[in-house]
Formats: structure tokens, C-alpha cells, sequence
């Protein structure tokens, strides 16, 4: 696994780096912050459709090599919380399958119904980025397995979680918000 995720990251990044770099001396200081927004025109040079065509493409094969991978550690991430006592997933075919089947179903049904990836990146970094920053590290701190946080700790922890929580939910009120009143057509 280590040599697949070693290749699929520097192939990943290789891509990256040419399509940023590519655009950016395509389109200079009128690149949109999407950048593969900005290959949907024709580029007035010879070639444009068959180059739009190429960096589809290539983002393409970047989505097929890195989705595996993600969805590796997300299978085993799923199984570890449901199960954490459990046989390995490996061993157990029928728990392996089942978890397969129900987290692709759940991607399945979300790329469907999620209008645009916007709004799924919305909702993503509304929860992502107070996990990784507050919530995870003061849980972390609550757990304290070696014993190494004070009293003191704990009892930061808790409002760090809580504050963390409150500031989300409002996030992602806001969010909502958002996406009702475009639907309806209320600007805000």
C-alpha cells in the first residue's frame, strides 16, 4: 500500500502543478479561482478543444487514482468506529462487503442529489477544519491515555469543544441559509 499511495501521490502532484501552471500562463491575472472553470471556453488558440479536453481528461484519471485511496483509509476509519473490537476487516468478507457497499451507496446518493461540489465543500469545511484545529485536539486532551494533561487541560478542553461545536453550527446555519434563499431567490 505504501508504494500505490507513495505513486499515486507524486502522479497526483504532477498533475496539480501542470494544470496550476498551465493556467495560470494561459490566463494570467484573469484565472478564476477554479481553475478548470477557466477551460470550458475556447482559448482562441489552435487546438483549444482538443486541449480542454486533455486536462478533463487528466483530472479525470487524478479522480480515479486518488478516490481508491481516500476511500481505503475511509473504509477502515468506518469499520474501526463500528467495529473497534472486531476481527481486522480484511478477515471478514461479509463485513468488508457490507461496508463497501453502504459507503459507496451513501457517495453514490450524495454525488446525485449535491447540486454542486461548492456546496458539498462548503458543508466539508464548515465541519473539517473545527475538527482538525479544536475539537479533535481537546478530545484528545480529554482522552489523555498517558496521563500527561493537568487538570487545567481538562478543563480548557471543554470550552474548546464547546466554542468549537457553537461557531460550526452557526457555519453551517449559514450555509443552509445560503442555499435556501439562492433557491428562492432572496440575496443577501
Amino acid at each position: 500500500m505504501k508504494l500505490i499511495v507513495r505513486k499515486s501521490l507524486i502522479f497526483c502532484t504532477c498533475i496539480y502543478i501542470a494544470t496550476s501552471f498551465f493556467g495560470v500562463l494561459l490566463f494570467g491575472d484573469d484565472i478564476l479561482d477554479d481553475v478548470l472553470a477557466n477551460f470550458d471556453v475556447d482559448l482562441g488558440i489552435p487546438y483549444s478543444s482538443l486541449l480542454d479536453d486533455l486536462i478533463r481528461l487528466s483530472y479525470c484519471l487524478h479522480l480515479m487514482l486518488v478516490f481508491p485511496i481516500v476511500f481505503f483509509s475511509l473504509r477502515l476509519n468506518v469499520d474501526g468506529l463500528l467495529f473497534p473490537y472486531a476481527i481486522p476487516i480484511a478477515i471478514s468478507k461479509r463485513r468488508f462487503v457490507s461496508i463497501t457497499v453502504a459507503l459507496m451507496g451513501f457517495i453514490f446518493m450524495g454525488v446525485n442529489f449535491i447540486p454542486s461540489i461548492w456546496d458539498a465543500f462548503q458543508f466539508t469545511d464548515a465541519t473539517a477544519a473545527v475538527c482538525v484545529s479544536y475539537i479533535f485536539p481537546a478530545a484528545i486532551t480529554l482522552r489523555d491515555t498517558h496521563g500527561i494533561a493537568t487538570k487545567n487541560d481538562r478543563l480548557i478542553s471543554w470550552p474548546m469543544i464547546f466554542l468549537a461545536v457553537s461557531t460550526s453550527t452557526v457555519a453551517m446555519t449559514s450555509d443552509i441559509y445560503g442555499l435556501f434563499s439562492v433557491e428562492k431567490g432572496v440575496t443577501t
